[in-house]
């Protein structure tokens, strides 16, 4: 593993993935070399929006308190994104590629891909954690879509952008959406494999499944599922469960979504550096790892301790006491295990 690299920089180590505005400058150098002579007016100003959503500043929202789901994670994924794009640009012929608009679509996409996580203070008052909305985020992601794009100028957008977004998740079947353009699907595809690839490839992958994303599941209702009035169904019944099942994971995710669904899109990539792919070789050195701690039992290998990157005081405090509040409540009842269950990002 690249023990070189810094915990909150992309796989190159040289973009720092936590900081908006370092993000936001690598995408415009990309978007430049992509588009020259094209403006990056209305990305400035959706990076500018998306601190500022993230971090409680937006008018109405509260900002963000998913430590999984967290503002590098979005950065994360959006500098993929601008990657991937660049790199079709450059794999296929003319009349085949995205364009500077639908570039940008993309992009603006991307970085708001997870805004259905942020509560809003008035429709959301009743809700305690955006992590409570773990199941339908992808749709109320859509939603921000649809009211957001207008005000950037790009109404014309709402209609693909809030389809396209689905492919960061598992809300809908996506061999089922249909859309006009073949080039939007392709849109479809490269933010699909951003998201994928992004996380699976952060140097605390494994340290952020166990600690972070296992109570997103839990108080989202994904780790333990309410089977029946006072019946439930255990999905992962720790973060070391969850761990313990993401090799078959990753199998799986590789077979169905990276290869077949997104159709290897992972792979323009590689038009950036040379034929290698350090998103994948990254993914497969934190699986060769993760599976070196299970078959040794020593999940003390697992001991980076990342640091938080959220917009609300103390949430990852107030995340332990919702969590422990909602196992605590179900101590009791009547549950049972799923042991075949795999997890959805």
């Amino acid at each position: 593993m690249n023990h070189d690299r810094r915990n909150d920089y992309d796989v190159t180590n040289k973009v720092q993935v936590s900081n908006p505005a370092a993000v936001r400058d690598a995408v415009q150098q990309l978007f430049g070399q992509a588009f020259p002579g094209a403006s990056f007016d209305k990305l400035w100003l959706a990076f500018y929006d998306f601190e500022r959503l993230f971090t409680g500043r937006f008018p109405g929202y509260r900002g963000c308190d998913t430590t999984y789901h967290d503002v590098q994670h979005t950065l994360d994924m959006t500098l993929a994104l601008a990657r991937l794009v660049v790199g079709y640009e450059r794999s296929v012929d003319p009349s085949d590629r995205l364009g500077p608009r639908r570039a940008q679509m993309a992009i603006v996409t991307s970085l708001f891909h997870d805004a259905g996580y942020i509560r809003h203070k008035e429709r959301d008052s009743d809700f305690h954690n955006g992590a409570e909305f773990t199941l339908y985020h992808v749709s109320r992601s859509a939603d921000f879509l649809r009211r957001y794009l207008p005000e950037l100028g790009m109404s014309q957008d709402v209609g693909v952008a809030s389809m396209i977004v689905h492919f960061t998740g598992y809300e809908l079947d996506l061999d089922q959406i249909e859309l006009d353009d073949p080039r939007d699907i392709i849109c479809g595809h490269l933010i699909g494999t951003a998201d994928m690839i992004a996380q699976m490839a952060d140097r605390c992958y494994l340290e952020k499944c166990r600690d972070r994303l296992y109570k997103e599941f839990v108080v989202g209702g994904v780790a333990i599922e309410n089977a029946a009035p006072g019946q439930y169904q255990v999905r992962y019944a720790s973060g070391k469960d969850l761990l313990a099942k993401t090799p078959q994971f990753y199998q799986q995710v590789m077979r169905d979504r990276l290869h077949r669904k997104f159709n290897r899109a992972y792979r323009y990539i590689e038009v950036l550096y040379n034929g290698q792919n350090p998103y994948i070789d990254a993914i497969r050195n934190n699986i060769a790892h993760l599976v070196k701690v299970i078959e040794s039992d020593n999940w003390a290998l697992l001991r980076r301790e990342p640091p938080y990157f959220l917009g609300i005081v103390d949430a990852a405090n107030e995340m332990e006491k919702l969590v422990s509040d909602q196992l605590q409540a179900m101590a009791g009842m009547k549950i049972e295990q799923e042991p075949s269950a795999l997890m959805p990002l």
